[in-house]
């Protein structure tokens, strides 16, 4: 670790000119204004993510307050790769990965996120008049919204989860309820600056370096890091009326999902803003960490539904109706002609209402009592895919009523998309087909909970579930995506390989940007030799 430290140095060193690098005595050394920091508690965060399951310690984090940093930090980074002293950059924001995707072993690992009180990139910008915000790469997507509502705006597509970076999302997809409405976040988004793995700073957009803005979109920070992003804005509504109703029979929930989703383009007054649902396949609560909903007082259980289904499973449509305070008298009959249409069990209707802001938020709630039990900072082995519409009938009986039998240990979501709503110039791939499903296993490992829910039996229930996917060929792509060969992320590309593999030869000809996806082995040295 110390001769990579110093390899590091030598590289940045023949930077001095042009960035202005300056000794300190207290630390290893500066870039600019920020510090290059081996301090142990900072490699100790950097060297972890959420889904804990692989640590791998940085040689160095970097803290920077600019473009122009990050940027130094690459220029430094490749300046030396031909001599054999460069080394790789991984680009973290709030570490929310589950598989190690911001790590860096042998490299530096760039830390986006705030700190209060640091000196650092300025505050979301927001344009009322053309209704968009400029926002830092590592800004948290709650502080975009907390900003923007103070101009009565709001972005239109988010993830359940708001402590998430801008350009982490960005760099996957970003997705939730709204996205069978107005796409997932990457078509949400007019401009990028993104620093590229030539440590070059560019702005792109559909009309600027085109080929660039859409590379970066979902490409899991292989073309360059995101440092801001123009993110469209719409009028935020006031106000959530939040339902959810429940079925017992599969066919008859993801028809109402697939025809909810289908009025897309109808008027405001005529659809729901959000359209999720979830899998319930043990008896217990309904409410689940995800999303406190239902009274602790008055518990909602499977068993007192009267349901006639004797598998023990069950599925929860929610749903959402948007609306301001002077709209508060026409929202029943809206949502009384929606809810009219659909084949759910009699007696099954919950529903709150709750200002905008607490709805968008509820996941931070629920993960604060988590932290406070001490069962937040556990092992993720989370799966999260996407499945085609002509196969969510073979997936359920396969999966949720098959391999899962009626025990889980966390919330098992599924909900459908339009596919025209997702640019297929982007870097994320979906299924070939117009309508497909997220269906994510946020699971959590309890080290002293039952065997179902330890680590290894639910890492092995993963594999089981990927390998009826390819056994049934059920045509599935993975979200949020791990694999460890190329073979397998060239089958997960498919088409797209030959596009995606020529764009990081374009703008990250050394491979040394977000190593930790294991798609590219970087080139570092005078024989093109990776050095790992």
């Amino acid at each position: 670790m110390a001769t990579k430290l110093l390899l590091i140095v030598v590289a940045i060193y023949r930077l001095i000119v042009t960035v202005g690098l300056t000794l300190s005595p207290t630390e290893p050394f500066q870039l600019g204004a920020i510090r290059l920091s081996t301090n142990t508690a900072e490699l100790e965060e950097a060297s972890v993510d959420f889904g804990r399951l692989g640590r791998s310690e940085p040689v160095a984090v970097f803290r920077p307050s600019s473009a122009h940093d990050v940027a130094g930090l690459v220029k430094a980074a490749t300046s030396g790769a031909g001599a054999g002293v460069g080394f790789p950059v991984s680009a973290r924001g709030h570490g929310h990965s589950i598989n190690g995707q911001a790590h860096t072993g042998d490299g530096v690992v760039v830390e986006m996120g705030r700190r209060i009180g640091e000196n650092g990139p300025g505050a979301p910008k927001v344009n009322v008049e053309k209704e968009y915000v400029d926002v830092w790469g590592g800004e948290l997507w709650v502080d975009v919204l907390r900003r923007t509502l103070e101009y009565g705006l709001a972005p239109r597509s988010w993830t359940d989860y708001l402590y998430l970076t801008v350009g982490g999302t960005l760099s996957n997809a970003g997705i939730s309820g709204q996205a069978f409405n107005h796409g997932p976040q990457i078509s949400n988004v007019h401009e990028l600056d993104v620093v590229t793995g030539k440590g070059e700073i560019v702005t792109c957009s559909e009309e600027k370096s085109p080929e660039l803005f859409h590379a970066v979109l979902g490409g899991l920070g292989q073309f360059g890091i995101i440092t801001r992003a123009r993110i469209a804005l719409e009028p935020s509504p006031q106000r959530v009326r939040w339902i959810r109703v429940l079925y017992s029979n599969f066919t008859a929930f993801t028809k109402d999902q697939e025809y909810l989703i289908s009025l897309h383009d109808k008027p405001q007054s005529q659809k729901f803003d959000y359209v999720e649902g979830f899998v319930i396949v043990d008896e217990g609560l309904i409410n689940n960490w995800r999303s406190s909903f239902f009274s602790p007082s008055n518990p909602v259980k499977i068993s007192s539904l009267g349901s006639t289904n004797n598998e023990g499973v069950l599925y929860c449509l929610e749903i959402t109706k948007n609306y301001f305070d002077s709209q508060n008298h026409s929202v029943d009959q809206e949502i009384e002609a929606l809810l009219k249409d659909l084949d759910y069990i009699p007696a099954s209707t919950f529903t709150t209402d709750l200002p905008y802001i607490d709805f968008l938020d509820r996941v931070h709630k629920a993960e604060l009592k988590l932290r406070s039990k001490g069962l937040w900072e556990v092992p993720h082995p989370w799966l999260n895919l996407f499945v085609p519409k002509s196969r969510i009938s073979d997936f359920n009986e396969g999966v949720f009523k098959g391999i899962l039998g009626n025990k889980t240990s966390g919330p098992i979501l599924i909900y459908p998309m339009n596919k025209h709503k997702w640019d297929n110039r982007t870097s994320v791939v979906t299924p070939n087909e117009e309508v497909f499903y997220l269906v994510a296993l946020l699971r959590s490992a309890l080290e002293n909970g039952e065997e179902t829910q330890s680590l290894k039996y639910l890492t092995d229930q993963n594999r089981r579930i990927l390998k009826f996917c390819k056994d049934a060929n059920i045509g599935i792509k993975q979200y949020l995506p791990h694999y460890t060969t190329e073979s397998e992320w060239m089958n997960h590309f498919g088409d797209k390989w030959g596009h995606f593999n020529k764009m990081k030869t374009e703008f990250d000809p050394k491979r040394i940007l977000a190593t930790g996806q294991r798609i590219f082995k970087p080139i570092l040295d005078t024989n093109d030799v990776a050095l790992r």
